[in-house]
């Protein structure tokens, strides 16, 4: 059976109107056989996997860097969060 967990990933996202938000994505981590998939709940274009819980939270938050950055470059808004000011 999959073991799925639902951490909170907090990031610094963008400044607006010279005010810091700070977005919150949950990211639900699944068991694999070969060890665990992490995939933002309010992204799902954010997914990756790793050997362990750590080593998927680290590369999930490398894929949402990632993909900030893509959508910046092409101009994209970013989906929301929950948003913290």
């Amino acid at each position: 059976m999959d073991k799925i967990l639902y951490i909170r990933l907090k990031e610094l996202s963008i400044i607006k109107g010279g005010l810091l938000n700070f977005t919150t994505y949950t990211a639900n981590y699944t068991k694999t056989v070969s060890g665990y998939m992490g995939q933002l709940i309010e992204w799902p274009e954010v997914v990756t996997e790793g050997k362990d819980i750590e080593e998927c939270r680290d590369m999930l938050r490398d894929a949402f860097n990632e993909m900030i950055l893509a959508y910046q470059q092409h101009g994209k808004e970013l989906p929301l969060g929950n948003y913290l000011i």
